[in-house]
Order: C-alpha cells, then sequence, then structure tokens
C-alpha cells in the first residue's frame, strides 16, 4: 500500500466512523520494521525481524473517548471494527475534556526535510548486519584477556505513519535508526565482575562510529571499574557524565508535564517564571534539528511543532501541556512530550572540567533509585571515579546521592561542550558543587 492509497483508507475510516455516529475521530496507520542482531561467543545469538501494519483509532462521541487498534487493515474487516468501537465508545463515563486539538494548532507546520529517513536504508543487507556485530564482539574481545563475556549488537528499524483527523488535519512521517554497541563483563582479582557497556543510535547508517570503537570502548569502560570501593559519607563535587544525566534530567522534565500538574504531583507547580535553577541551566526543545532523533514536524496529537525555551538561565519558562490537560488545567496547550532536549553548552570537555576539580566524584552511571515528583527529593545509587586534583584516582559503587532536585539544579556550576547526540534528549556533561554522598 503506498502513501496515496493509506491516506484514502485513513480517510474511509473517518468516514465510516462519523457515520456509524461519531463526533470526532482520529486515524493513524503504520508500517514498520524492526531487525535485531546478536552475537556471543562468536556465534550469532540473536536474529530477529519483525514487521507490522497496524491501525489506531481514537473515537470521540457524546463527551465520551476510547482509543482502538487493530493488525487488520482490510476495508471488510475494518467495517465491523469501527462500527464496533463507535458503539463501545457510548458505554463509558462521559468526560467534557477529551477533544481533539483546535484546529489552529494543526495551522504553521514547518515544510522541512529533517533528514530523519535514510534512503539508503533497504540496500542494507542481512550478511552485512550480521558483519558489523561480529566486528564489534571481534574488538572488543581483542582488548583485554580479563574479559568474562562480552554480547555485540546491531539492529535498525524504520517506520512510516499517516494521520487523519475528522477536524482537518493530515500528515505523514517515516524515519529510520541505527544502533550498534556491546556489553562486556571482566574479572576482578576480588571476584567481584564489572561491567559496562557502549551503545550509539543514529537516524543514518553513516553517521554510525566504527565497529570496532564501540566494541573497545564497552570493554575499556568496563575494565576502568575494577577495584571499585566505597568512600566516606560527605560533600563532594559531582560531575555527571553525558550519557548518564539523562536519570537526571528526567527528574526534572517528568514533573513538567501537564498529567503531573493537574494532579498536583509536581514540585514545579506555580515555579512558572520563577528560577528553579543556576544560570547554568538553559534546556530548548528544539523539533527542527537535522538527524535529530526526536526530530518531528508535529506532534502525536498532530499540533505543528515550534522550537521551545523550556528553561532559560534557571527560570522555568514553559510546561508540557496537551490538548487534554490543557482544557483541565485552563492553560494553553503546547504539546505533551518532548522532541530534541538541547543545552547551552560551555567551552569546556569533560576532560577540561575535570582538570579543576580539586576533590569530587565523576558519576558515569546511576543504579537505583527513585525521585519524588511532588516533593522533589530524590536518592540515586552511582558507581564513578572518585576525582583529587584533576586527576581520575579510583573507581567507587555502592554510594548514593540524595537532596532535592531544585537544590542540585541551583548547584549546577558549569556544563560541559561534549553534546550527547545519541539521544533525543542531546544533553552534555555537567558540574555540580558540593552534593551529599552517602558512602561508608
Amino acid at each position: 500500500m503506498n502513501k496515496s492509497e493509506t491516506y484514502e483508507l485513513a480517510r474511509w475510516v473517518v468516514a465510516r466512523a462519523k457515520k456509524a455516529g461519531a463526533d470526532d475521530v482520529a486515524v493513524n496507520i503504520a508500517r514498520s520494521r524492526n531487525i535485531e542482531i546478536g552475537c556471543r561467543e562468536r556465534q550469532v545469538e540473536t536474529l530477529k525481524e519483525s514487521t507490522q501494519n497496524s491501525l489506531s483509532l481514537s473515537v470521540y462521541a457524546g463527551n465520551r473517548y476510547t482509543t482502538h487498534s487493530t493488525n487488520d487493515i482490510r476495508r471488510e474487516g475494518l467495517e465491523s471494527f469501527v462500527t464496533e468501537a463507535v458503539a463501545m465508545t457510548r458505554y463509558l463515563n462521559e468526560d467534557p475534556y477529551r477533544t481533539l486539538p483546535d484546529p489552529k494548532y494543526y495551522e504553521g507546520r514547518e515544510s522541512l526535510d529533517l533528514h530523519i529517513f535514510d534512503p539508503a536504508y533497504d540496500s542494507l543487507t542481512s550478511d552485512e548486519r550480521v558483519a558489523i556485530a561480529r566486528r564489534i564482539e571481534d574488538a572488543a574481545l581483542a582488548e583485554s584477556e580479563r574479559i568474562i563475556s562480552c554480547t555485540s549488537g546491531f539492529s535498525d528499524s524504520f517506520y512510516e505513519t499517516v494521520k487523519v483527523h475528522s477536524n482537518g488535519f493530515e500528515g505523514d512521517r517515516k524515519g529510520t535508526s541505527f544502533s550498534i554497541g556491546a556489553e562486556a563483563t571482566v574479572r576482578d582479582d576480588s571476584g567481584r565482575r564489572p561491567e559496562d557497556w557502549d551503545w550509539r543510535t543514529v537516524r543514518f547508517r553513516k553517521n554510525l562510529p566504527a565497529a570496532d570503537v564501540v566494541g573497545k570502548l564497552a570493554v575499556q569502560r568496563a575494565l576502568r571499574k575494577i577495584g571499585q570501593t566505597k568512600l566516606e559519607s560527605g560533600r563532594y563535587d559531582m560531575l555527571v557524565e553525558n550519557r548518564a544525566a539523562s536519570r537526571l534530567l528526567g527528574g526534572l522534565i517528568g514533573p513538567m508535564n501537564g498529567r503531573s500538574l493537574q494532579q498536583k504531583s509536581s514540585f514545579l507547580d506555580d515555579k512558572l517564571g520563577q528560577k528553579i535553577g543556576s544560570d547554568e541551566l538553559t534546556i530548548i526543545d528544539d523539533p527542527f534539528i537535522d538527524f535529530g532523533l526526536g526530530s518531528r514536524l508535529f506532534d502525536g496529537e498532530g499540533m505543528s511543532t515550534e522550537r521551545r525555551v523550556m528553561i532559560d538561565k534557571g527560570v522555568l519558562k514553559s510546561f508540557y501541556i496537551n490538548t487534554y490537560y490543557g482544557k483541565k488545567l485552563g492553560m494553553e496547550p503546547t504539546s505533551g512530550s518532548t522532541t530534541n532536549l538541547v543545552f547551552d553548552k560551555g567551552d569546556k570537555s569533560l576532560g577540561e572540567m575535570i582538570e579543576g576539580v580539586q576533590r569530587g566524584i565523576l558519576v558515569t552511571t546511576f543504579i537505583g533509585g527513585n525521585s519524588n515528583s511532588t516533593t522533589g527529593d530524590f536518592s540515586y545509587g552511582i558507581m564513578g571515579v572518585l576525582i583529587e586534583n584533576g586527576r581520575a584516582v579510583k573507581p567507587v559503587n555502592e554510594m548514593n546521592i540524595s537532596g532535592n532536585l531544585s537544590e542540585l539544579w541551583n548547584r549546577l556550576v558549569m556544563v560541559g561542550n561534549d553534546e550527547y547526540v545519541y539521544s533525543a534528549w542531546r544533553r552534555p556533561s555537567m558540574y555540580f558543587k558540593d552534593v551529599h554522598f552517602s558512602g561508608v
């Protein structure tokens, strides 16, 4: 089914649902393909391929709302599916806040090629996929005799969607992604088994790093954990490696969601326009980054995306508000989810920031713990490296950081220039002063 035929089917479903009694309808038709290769002990351990066609239907009828999905997208099967979906909606309680977005939010959609679909995707063969996974494993195994186990992998995905609403929205998009990586466990003389990983995800295959580099880095990261120990409890400067920083960022972004605000489970409630972090904290939601893993021209509701400053020099400027919670809160909808999060970057690399630390801990991994979105209180387990006089001294583990996120983000004194481009949350490494660590 080509794109034109998919649009025709979506419009037919909309008309069918309206005829069955729906007030409004949203239809999303998707096609996807996912492939995963895994190698272990120089053998192909995992070889998976899945393809899927699906149709999702959102029905709005008499102030009631339901969602339905099916993998049978033949018209003869969809006739009863649509009719029954509308009929079932009538049994639910009314919820006057459930509506499609006002059509004005569909306007102003940018016409850009965001480079999220790799036109060379179909040329990639199964043999090439397996060969890449093998090269990753070979490079990893050649790195050290301390390796106990190593798993390497290659995966890729393709998706294409068409979305049609009964109140005027129509849009489509397609994208690809490619991931490579390895996980390694090594032998510690104390009997422990430190492990680590290195995985990278990009939109275009050509932007993947070299396979051998990824394999070697996974092992090197595991080797650096040999000899891990606890330190005395106390306050230390804290550096957070860019790839690990998503854990802290998640504790901040979650409470910016409309659902958390409406349910009074956000420590950022009533903080709009106020200072919630240091001057070093500026976060921009940018849906228009070329090759971005979160790039898009419209969101899941069909609302046109736009670049938004979420936090400006520590001042909270915006929330993530979808149509439903916008109506409940009496707030203008923005979008219910993030696209690409980017930071105002500093001018120093992680290595240069380390050189300026007299005594601190570089956090490379967060393990366990939790963050209370209502109060901002948090406690996370960490693994990392002790830094003294600008030098890495020894690996540490089984320690915790705790405190309140409002206080923590005000302790941010520097961000690096090392944007992590293998995620939609493109965070740099960060430097916090005087953070409480629990250890011995």
